[in-house]
C-alpha cells in the first residue's frame, strides 16, 4: 500500500514541476495578532522565542500562514523555526516561474525555514492546482516540492480521524503533455 501512495504521489507531481519561489527565504517576516510577547535575547547562545495570539498573520514574500497562535523561534544565526496552531490553519505560496499556488490546511504546521519544510499535522490536507491529497501528516519541502502523505494508522494511532490517505489527480490537458515524436 505504501509503495502504491508513493508512487501516486510521484506521478501526481512529476509533470510540470515548479518550485516554491525562491525569492521567499531572503524576505523579512511580517506578524499581525491580537497580542504578541516577544523575547529580546541579548546572549549569543540562547534562542529568541516570540508567541502570537489571536487571529495571526504571518507573511514572507509570496507564503502566508493563518492561525490562532504562531510561534517563533530565532536562534543565533536568524534561522527561524515556526509552529502555527489552531482549528484550522492555512498557509499558501506561489510556486515558481508558473502562476499557481500551493495551499494547506490542518490543525498544527510548522515551518522550518532552514531546511525549506512545511510539515502538516492531523487533519492536514494539500492543494496544487486542481490535485489534493489528505492524510493525518503531510511533509512537504518547499524547494523540491516532494510531499510525504502519512494516514493515521501509519503513524500509529488507529482511531485518528485520517485513517487513510486520499489523493485526486486530475487529467492532464493534451497541450502540457510532452510530445513523444518530438527529439
Amino acid at each position: 500500500m505504501k509503495l502504491q501512495v508513493v508512487a501516486v504521489l510521484l506521478g501526481l507531481f512529476s509533470v510540470n514541476i515548479a518550485w516554491a519561489e525562491k525569492a521567499d527565504r531572503d524576505k523579512p517576516i511580517h506578524l499581525e495578532a491580537d497580542r504578541a510577547t516577544v523575547e529580546d535575547v541579548k546572549r549569543k547562545d540562547a534562542n529568541r522565542v516570540s508567541i502570537f495570539t489571536g487571529n495571526v498573520k504571518l507573511t514572507q514574500g509570496t507564503l502566508i500562514i493563518r492561525a490562532e497562535k504562531v510561534i517563533l523561534k530565532e536562534d543565533i544565526d536568524g534561522l527561524r523555526y515556526v509552529t502555527a496552531l489552531g482549528n484550522l490553519v492555512s498557509f499558501r505560496q506561489k510556486r515558481e516561474g508558473v502562476d499557481e499556488y500551493i495551499e494547506g490546511w490542518s490543525r498544527r504546521v510548522e515551518f522550518d525555514n532552514n531546511a525549506d519544510k512545511i510539515e502538516l499535522f492531523r487533519e492536514a490536507r494539500l492543494k496544487r492546482g486542481e490535485d489534493e491529497v489528505q492524510g493525518d501528516y503531510i511533509s512537504y519541502n518547499t524547494t523540491s516540492e516532494f510531499f510525504h502523505v502519512a494516514s493515521s494508522k501509519e503513524r500509529g494511532d488507529e482511531t485518528g480521524p485520517d485513517s487513510r490517505v486520499r489523493v485526486v489527480i486530475q487529467p492532464k490537458n493534451k497541450s502540457e503533455e510532452p510530445d513523444s515524436e518530438t527529439p
